[in-house]
């Protein structure tokens, strides 16, 4: 409200006992009017001084909501309050002019124009009442917007700070892991791309917005703790890569020595058995060699890699490593588990189809189980099971019977009669 407000107060000062001149009066009658108007003055006044505060008081609300709050709905709250300031300063003009045009402590003021004093004074206390009133409902739906604003401020102190102590934090940390030795160059770039953020910060939420600032300090925070989570975690990491080489490297070895004894185990398969029981194991030890060799090259990446400390490169390399050498370990496994499994099932291959049978007989037994007859979807399997073991039963008949495919058959067939039963148990059970 940009009105002056200083001349009606030193004229009300004017107006009080002891505060001007003598005065005459003019009987009981002129003394009554006078009287009533400046109580009316003075009701007026202070109409005028409680919306004068309410309305400063408001406009710091309003400031709060608009330096927080850029959406359309507290654009038009502040062009509301902006109209309402418009109705204030009219009526608050209006108050002046009444108090100005009525000097109520002159001495020939006569009842008439006390009376019309008191009535134009009144009405402008009226007026600055109403308007008050306006005033005190606009600011209660102010309340959620407020809250809002208030809320978004208290956070805004805080979490410029949290940014700033996460910055210093990751500072230290990586300069205590440059003084171990570890150059961390790919932590320190990190840590140099928020110095303009930092400094975007220091400048405030006045140049860049409360809601801004507080999301670019959510974001530092992040990645400040994300630097200084890995440059403490740096030299853990550096002494598992070193482990990891040394452990590699002696599986490598190991793998080579076993990789050896591969072409005598195929020797004996394929003196004793048929073709088709070893031959897809043919070329476990060329293919063991060629493994083993490239996972030696990949250790030489990796100790290069572990050296100039890059240190994703060396995880990776050495995951390929590892991958090399379970592959090459399965292969050269598998030829000794073959001429196992080959020489049990010769002597006593039995054993091989009682296990067959009781597992077929175990799902058909479920199948049945509270039923008079068993539901086509699981019986129609299981016959196909009892048929596929009688043939690899009837395959073995011969001079050198192919025992491999009688395994593999074996093991398919139960492989699908625990597919049904785990279908039956899953439909009665739940998966129980």
């Amino acid at each position: 409200m940009a009105i002056p407000r200083a001349i009606h107060w030193e004229r009300e000062v004017a107006a009080t006992p002891g505060g001007g001149g003598g005065r005459r009066w003019f009987g009981a009658r002129g003394e009554s009017q006078r009287a009533e108007a400046q109580a009316a003055r003075d009701a007026a006044a202070a109409a005028f001084y409680e919306l004068d505060t309410a309305q400063r008081d408001l406009r710091i609300s309003i400031e709060t909501i608009t330096a927080v709050d850029d959406s359309p709905a507290a654009r038009r709250t502040a062009a509301d309050f902006a109209a309402l300031g418009q109705r204030i300063d009219q009526v608050s003009h209006d108050y002046i002019t009444a108090v100005d045009a009525h000097d109520l402590d002159r001495d020939d003021l006569d009842g008439a124009t006390a009376g019309r004093a008191r009535m134009d004074l009144t009405r402008a206390k009226d007026e600055l009442l109403r308007t008050k009133a306006e005033l005190d409902r606009f600011a209660q739906g102010l309340g959620p917007q407020l809250q809002q604003a208030e809320t978004q401020l208290a956070r805004l102190a805080p979490a410029v700070e949290r940014a700033r102590q996460a910055l210093l934090a990751a500072t230290y940390a990586l300069e205590a892991v440059r003084a171990s030795g570890l150059r961390a160059d790919d932590l320190a770039a990190r840590l140099a791309a928020l110095s303009p953020e930092l400094t975007k910060l220091n400048q405030g939420a006045g140049q860049h917005g409360v809601q801004d600032t507080i999301r670019r300090a959510d974001d530092v925070l992040r990645r400040a703790e994300a630097v200084r989570g890995e440059a403490e975690r740096l030299p853990e990491r550096a002494a598992e890569i070193d482990r990891r080489l040394v452990s590699l490297r002696t599986r490598a070895q190991a793998i080579t020595t076993r990789a050896a004894g591969v072409e005598p185990v195929l020797s004996e398969l394929r003196r004793r058995y048929s073709a088709a029981c070893w031959q897809d194991l043919q070329p476990v030890p060329a293919q063991a060699e060629r493994d083993v060799a490239r996972a030696e090259a990949k250790l030489k990446e990796a100790q290069t890699a572990r050296e100039e400390q890059r240190w994703p490169d060396a995880t990776a390399l050495l995951t390929t490593v590892r991958a090399l050498l379970n592959t090459t370990d399965e292969a050269v496994s598998a030829a000794g588990d073959r001429l196992r499994r080959l020489d049990e099932v010769s002597f006593d291959h039995q054993k091989e189809v009682e296990r067959t049978r009781f597992a077929i007989r175990d799902a058909q037994r479920l199948a049945m189980s509270g039923r008079s007859t068993p539901d086509p979807r699981h019986a129609r399997p299981l016959d196909d099971a009892v048929g596929r073991l009688e043939r690899a039963v009837a395959g073995l008949e011969g001079r050198h019977p192919d025992w491999w495919h009688f395994l593999s058959e074996t093991e398919a067939v139960r492989q699908t009669v625990g597919r049904v039963v785990q279908e039956i148990r899953d439909e009665r059970g739940g998966g129980r």
